[in-house]
């Protein structure tokens, strides 16, 4: 079953940060969302509390992200039968090379919890281009994807030929809309990401959203705007009318 959530950076970062976790997921569930991508905590107690509050609301996670550490990402995501925990921003490596090497020791670690790790491909990255991505993933052949459609895409990678070469191996997909604007560039002297439709990706999402529903995917999709020029619910919400439309 495809469930439908919001990988939450931008939304920390147009605030400042995240201030209250409950205000966060009603403000989401109100507009359509089925949960967070990760589920951040500081202790085993915290990531229980988190785990309730998004339970009785009917909502979910995908992930435990790293706010300890990467053994109590694995064992946390584990726990709470969750599918796979990220390699991007876990492995430190500072060549691809090392990221590589660190990457398979990683999957041989999740295999032994029962999950997976994912890499999650990010402009300004070791794992940047479709070139690198593909180089990486036959380099680590454990690894699975977490298929960032707004980086790849605004890194010149053709988005539906890598979701279509390694559908088997995607653990999520984050869906986001990409604007060229050099003059007010906010990502690498580009451009910004923007709500779905608004940008110059929306063929691709709407075809890895059809392909999926179709596939019978069975998954987290995570929007993810990484720059709010306005409210974020705003953009969240009609991002969310968009993907509806899409037949999910």
């Amino acid at each position: 079953m495809i469930r439908v959530g919001i990988a939450d950076y931008g939304m920390n970062v147009y605030y400042g940060g995240l201030y209250d976790y409950e205000e966060r997921l009603d403000a989401i569930k109100k507009i359509g969302y089925d949960g967070l991508e990760r589920l951040r905590a500081t202790d085993s107690a915290d990531a229980m509390n988190k785990a309730v509050m998004l339970a009785r609301r009917g909502m979910s996670f995908a992930t435990c992200g790293e706010t300890m550490s990467v053994e109590h990402s694995i064992q946390w995501t584990a726990a709470f039968g969750k599918k796979y925990v990220w390699v991007s921003g876990l492995m430190g490596a500072s060549d691809f090379d090392g990221l590589c090497q660190r990457t398979n020791y990683l999957t041989e670690i999740c295999a032994k919890y029962g999950i997976h790790a994912a890499i999650h491909n990010h402009l300004g990255s070791l794992v940047e281009t479709q070139e690198q991505l593909e180089t990486y993933l036959s380099r680590c052949p454990d690894v699975g994807m977490i298929l960032d459609v707004g980086h790849l895409g605004a890194a010149g990678g053709n988005v539906k030929e890598i979701y279509d070469r390694y559908y088997d191996r995607i653990m999520a997909i984050h869906l986001k809309d990409w604007k060229i604007d050099p003059e007010n560039a906010v990502w690498l002297g580009k451009g910004y990401f923007c709500a779905l439709g608004k940008g110059e990706l929306v063929n691709e999402n709407r075809y890895v959203v059809e392909e999926s529903v179709r596939r019978g995917f069975d998954g987290w999709i995570l929007v993810e705007q990484d720059t709010h020029l306005r409210e974020p619910l705003l953009d969240l919400a009609e991002s969310r009318e968009l993907i509806r439309s899409w037949g999910l």
